[in-house]
């Protein structure tokens, strides 16, 4: 009598939940991390996202400090929440997205606690990097992501070039991307997963051979 196979476990998919009332700013992080196959809530009031933390489905809360403040209970629990150690069981991080007129008042107190945030506007890579980090944290992905940073060089080079600045200080627009920019983007790093999935790969013995 033959055994029947071991069943193959399905990887859970990565889920990101948004705190975030601004419409363009909702798009643009839906936009971002959905080009990664990440599942992404947006939720645009603090009622509603601490009634998804109840249901712990959430690798990361991508978080508008403006809307929460440093001073409140929901921010004193997405601290405690997001404070454990992988040892401990982490299962959760937080992001926190400071405006661009006010984000100033934010920065000391996040950096004294040791809290992850990046500025609107911010670079495409930027984020992606840092939200991959923190999902690396929590054991939500493997690796974390650090290819962006090549593939939109010639796009933000042209930008700098296209604005004919020298500041030391990139301008706005070299902070953003246009929809087109970031179709470019997502189509740029399909076709190189598709190329890394049809590599031929040989002599899979010798440690010093890819």
């Amino acid at each position: 009598m033959s055994s029947s196979p071991t069943p193959v476990p399905i990887a859970k998919q990565v889920s990101i939940l948004v705190l975030d009332n601004d419409q363009s700013g909702q798009g643009a992080l839906r936009q971002i991390l959905d080009s990664e196959g990440w599942r992404v809530r947006i939720v645009p009031d603090t009622t509603l996202l601490l009634a998804e933390l109840k249901t712990g489905e959430w690798s990361l809360v991508v978080a508008n400090a403006a809307l929460i403040g440093l001073d409140s209970p929901l921010f004193v629990t997405l601290r405690e929440l997001s404070s454990f150690s992988a040892e401990e069981g982490a299962r959760l991080r937080v992001l926190y997205i400071l405006p661009e007129l006010s984000g100033a008042q934010y920065v000391g107190p996040l950096e004294a606690a040791k809290l992850p945030y990046v500025v609107r506007p911010f670079h495409l890579h930027d984020l992606l990097e840092k939200v991959s980090d923190l999902l690396v944290e929590v054991k939500a992905i493997e690796a974390p992501l650090r290819q962006v940073r090549h593939e939109f060089g010639q796009i933000r080079k042209k930008k700098r070039q296209d604005g004919h600045t020298n500041s030391m200080f990139a301008s706005r627009d070299s902070f953003s991307y246009t929809d087109e920019e970031l179709a470019e983007y997502e189509k740029q790093e399909s076709e190189a997963s598709q190329s890394r999935r049809n590599r031929v790969r040989t002599n899979l013995g010798d440690p010093g051979t890819r």
